[in-house]
């Protein structure tokens, strides 16, 4: 098997440790968090073997490369905490679709309003499609009045990210959350 040459970034998953790293110099970063220079890359491990730790690779792209010297171990754990924690934070963006007709009862107007409400407070982005069956496409300014109470009721709570274009026998307006 060819080995890969001395400046490629590593290839498995995560950094080189101890005798993975095939550079003749590095810059060490002490288990102390203290810059101690350009070394030779076995001086290096013979410095990490003296203390008990790992020499780990943490940035294979400089010239020479970062290394640290510290418990691997403890380094691939706190890594993954971190992914972990990162992972619960982010907030997936939903397209929530709400379905209305040009002759819509005000009762129903207002549950369909109440839901958009709930999707925009969320976080989430709201698809609002106006649908046309049969004659109704003669009235298309019916759909286009009811979609502008829409966006004028949703004024201070979302902003317009598509206005209300016709596609086929519906107009679609899609409002994300200020």
């Amino acid at each position: 098997m060819a080995r890969p040459p001395f400046d490629a970034a590593p290839s498995r998953d995560g950094p080189r440790i101890n005798n993975q790293i095939n550079v003749p110099t590095v810059r060490l970063v002490d288990e102390n968090g203290d810059m101690v220079g350009v070394v030779p890359v076995r001086e290096a491990m013979q410095m990490a073997a003296d203390v008990g730790l790992d020499l780990v690779e943490v940035s294979p792209n400089a010239d020479p490369p970062v290394c640290k010297i510290l418990d691997f171990g403890k380094f691939k754990y706190e890594a993954q905490k971190k992914k972990n924690e990162a992972r619960k934070k982010q907030k997936v963006i939903e397209v929530k679709e709400i379905k209305m007709r040009p002759n819509i009862d005000d009762h129903d107007y207002e549950v369909k309003m109440r839901s958009i409400h709930r999707f925009l407070e969320e976080g989430d982005k709201v698809k609002v499609t106006m649908r046309f069956r049969g004659r109704e496409m003669v009235h298309q300014d019916l759909g286009v009045k009811l979609l502008e109470r829409v966006r004028g009721e949703l004024e201070e709570q979302a902003k317009v990210e598509q206005f209300p274009r016709l596609e086929g026998r519906q107009m679609v307006m899609v409002m994300a959350p200020k």
